[in-house]
């Protein structure tokens, strides 16, 4: 018999589920197919577009989980039929857009609109952002016109006062070792979603055990019964962790949910 404690497992994916050449190990697959076939429900939720996902994730594991993409911002829930889209109004887009073009022309700055992504200009994300593919090159009034899921930049710019503008509009995530800015709509976070889900699945947060790594899973360490830090998380995540398991190298959560059989 398996432990119906925790019926729902949350896993982020880069730092987390996937090594560092962005695969899932035989061992942690097995483990999550097994959990799967007893009866516990899957959620990946990702900073990631679903086309990144898509290229990322098995024909099998797509089938038996739900989707958080953007930190929040676009939920795709195979249990409830759930599709949500919570972006930032096209108003705010702008007004991002203006203020960091202000400071530095020269930022990197794209925005994505559910599966599309957009920048001002031909840039290779491929090393910063994990990527494949390129943006669509858009003039900046054209992007100043969408309902942006997601606003992502990096280059020189003084993150501190960028918050102190924006914070109390929108959520914004820096991560990738500082080097990546994210930013969605205030409503948008995956501890959002994963509330709306559960909420409509009849499931207490106290039985959702959660797997993260860096600081967009700190809300979800915050609300979920059992969150656990990745022997490779950041401090923060330890700090407030239930447990800490091993690196995304070495199936830190295979170690875990093989508990749970």
């Amino acid at each position: 018999m398996i432990s119906i404690k925790y019926p729902i497992v949350v896993l982020d994916l880069d730092g987390t589920v996937l090594n560092s050449d962005k695969q899932i190990s035989d061992r942690t697959f097995k483990s999550i197919m097994d959990c799967s076939n007893h009866g516990i429900r899957f959620f990946f939720a990702t900073a990631r577009p679903p086309r990144a996902v898509r290229s990322l994730l098995s024909d099998e594991l797509l089938n038996i989980a739900s989707l958080i993409y953007y930190n929040g911002a676009y939920i795709n829930c195979k249990y409830t039929g759930i599709h949500r889209h919570e972006p930032i109004e096209s108003i705010l887009t702008a007004d991002v857009l203006d203020y960091c073009l202000n400071i530095n022309p020269e930022l990197d700055i794209s925005i994505e609109m559910k599966d599309e992504w957009m920048s001002l200009r031909e840039y290779d994300y491929t090393t910063l952002m994990r990527v494949k593919g390129h943006p669509i090159v858009k003039s900046l009034q054209e992007l100043k016109t969408i309902d942006a899921t997601k606003i992502l930049f990096s280059g020189k710019i003084d993150i501190n006062l960028f918050k102190e503008k924006f914070a109390s509009r929108l959520n914004i995530y820096v991560t990738d070792g500082g080097n990546l800015v994210q930013v969605s709509s205030i409503k948008a976070s995956k501890e959002n979603a994963v509330q709306i889900l559960c909420k409509e699945m009849s499931i207490a947060l106290d039985n959702v055990m959660v797997f993260g790594d860096d600081f967009n899973d700190l809300g979800l360490f915050r609300i979920c019964g059992w969150p656990v830090a990745m022997g490779n998380a950041i401090e923060e995540l330890k700090a407030i962790a239930k447990e800490i398991t091993d690196t995304n190298d070495n199936d830190g959560v295979a170690k875990i949910l093989e508990r749970l059989l």
